[in-house]
């Protein structure tokens, strides 16, 4: 098969990016990209494991004169979130990414690209196969389920590796070192209802809602985007005050992690009130697209007629929900006081799903820099759909990943990037979840930045990488990896 990326630079990461897209890997479901990088690894005659839960370990001696620099761990995550355009045909479990150029970026046919967290990966194997970069003794650390559970970071035990220093390759913006990330929780809220025959004399609508952007629901929560959840359910909310509405079914988002970017839903109305719904719909349509027009112009909202429903689900249960997604907390809850211009707490409305014969599950993440912030909004996600009768369940969470503003690597990295490209980078905190807060937990003296090329519009179909800072952030890797503290 033609590679399609090929004359790209870095050759090297970028045909290891491209190899990489040939192997789906979906969050817990990574047996083949595991089985690929142990292969890869034994190829190279290098030392390679794997734990009980399938985090892959390559470790690869110094090279020539550098054996007295500090071990160096470089971390990436296998998994890849997998979300795809309404209108394309993709089966993530069994079928390659296709990525493809596109002025200066490189993009997928209708999906997700999978360069987060696939160019950090494609960065370690370029290290590990090359003859000609000198470095100390590096681990190459590969772990799974980042995107869905972090469930990779939490059964790492100690003594897997031995580095003192770890540069995790995860994240999302050229220029910028972060050496501090948000802990997080779920929330999910149960909720059951009755099955009741379509009220006599009724007529069925399906509503649509589509062309949001999406994105992550951390690192682009604070950029104004629609949440589609919200959006078919403000109108449903409405017109449900005025007519005799019945739900039959609500299907919005996907993954915990990403803002909603497509929610239908189907009800019932008494006949004689169609006109009136499709005026009102109309109107509410024409506002939606006016409030949305700089943030998200190409939303689209869509009501058609449909055949009639196997059933609606019971007037309380209905007005319990929509009132439930109307009051429960999306977006940003609080900016830090401590690094401004960071958003310090979210939450985000993720997913409402009809699941089995009789339940609704609402799924919802929280993240915050501060962990008694991170609970508070866990737990006013939870009364407000407690309200509405739900059963509450919370995820173990996850831990932030507290700065340090001393670090040794920080200031090789730091000192790297100056000679490199003539300016200073970026230092900062990121409001998404790391696994970097997890292994501190288990090697609490690890030192410790996170740093990659610019991506954007992540955990979406639009999810797109910058060739240009590829190239940048392979060099100023193999710089830091050339000057890391000694011994």
């Amino acid at each position: 098969m033609k590679k399609i990326l090929s004359n790209l630079q870095p050759s090297e990461v970028w045909n290891h990016f491209e190899d990489i897209c040939q192997i789906p890997r979906p969050s817990k479901k990574e047996e083949k990209i595991i089985e690929f990088l142990i292969n890869f690894g034994k190829k190279l005659n290098l030392e390679t494991k794997r734990d009980d839960i399938g985090n892959v370990l390559i470790k690869k001696p110094a090279t020539t004169g550098k054996e007295n620099l500090k071990t160096v761990v470089l971390q990436s995550h296998m998994d890849m979130v997998c979300e795809k355009n309404k209108d394309t045909e993709h089966n993530f479990d069994t079928d390659p990414i296709v990525p493809w150029i596109d002025n200066g970026w490189v993009k997928a046919k209708g999906t997700t690209l999978g360069a987060d967290d696939g160019i950090g990966m494609a960065a370690e194997m370029a290290l590990l196969s090359s003859t000609n970069i000198e470095h100390g003794p590096i681990e190459c650390l590969f772990t799974v389920d980042e995107e869905t559970g972090l469930s990779g970071a939490f059964a790492l035990q100690p003594g897997f590796f031995d580095g003192s220093i770890l540069l995790n390759l995860d994240s999302e913006d050229e220029g910028e070192l972060f050496i501090g990330c948000a802990g997080g929780i779920d929330t999910l809220a149960s909720m059951e209802y009755n099955k009741e025959e379509v009220p006599e004399g009724h007529f069925a609508i399906k509503i649509e809602v589509n062309g949001l952007q999406g994105g992550h629901s951390g690192d682009e929560i604070n950029k104004g985007r629609g949440n589609s959840n919200k959006i078919l359910n403000r109108f449903l909310w409405q017109i449900n005050k005025k007519y005799d509405v019945r739900l039959s079914n609500f299907d919005g988002g996907n993954l915990r992690n990403a803002i909603p970017r497509e929610a239908s839903a189907i009800i019932t109305i008494p006949s004689k009130f169609k006109e009136n719904v499709r005026v009102d719909f109309n109107i509410y349509a024409a506002e939606m697209e006016h409030i949305w027009e700089i943030n998200e112009p190409k939303l689209k909202l869509h009501l058609e007629s449909t055949d009639q429903p196997e059933f609606v689900i019971d007037k309380l249960s209905s007005d319990n929900l929509l009132n439930a997604i109307y009051a429960c907390p999306h977006g940003v809850f609080s900016m830090s006081s401590r690094m401004p211009g960071m958003v310090e707490t979210s939450s985000n409305l993720a997913s409402v799903k009809f699941k089995g014969s009789n339940k609704i599950i609402i799924t919802t993440s929280q993240r915050s820099d501060e962990d008694s912030e991170k609970y508070n909004i866990a737990q006013m996600v939870a009364s407000t759909l407690s309200l509405a009768g739900a059963k509450i369940e919370h995820s173990d969470g996850y831990p932030g990943w507290a700065p340090n503003p001393n670090s040794e690597i920080l200031t090789t990295a730091v000192n790297s990037y100056k000679k490199l490209f003539g300016n200073e980078p970026i230092v900062r905190s990121i409001h998404a979840g790391l696994e970097c807060g997890l292994f501190l937990e288990k090697y609490p003296n690890m030192d410790m930045i996170s740093f990659g090329p610019t991506l954007r519009d992540v955990h979406s179909p639009d999810e797109r990488i910058n060739i240009e800072t590829v190239e940048k952030f392979w060099k100023h890797l193999i710089d830091v990896l050339k000057n890391v503290p000694t011994v």
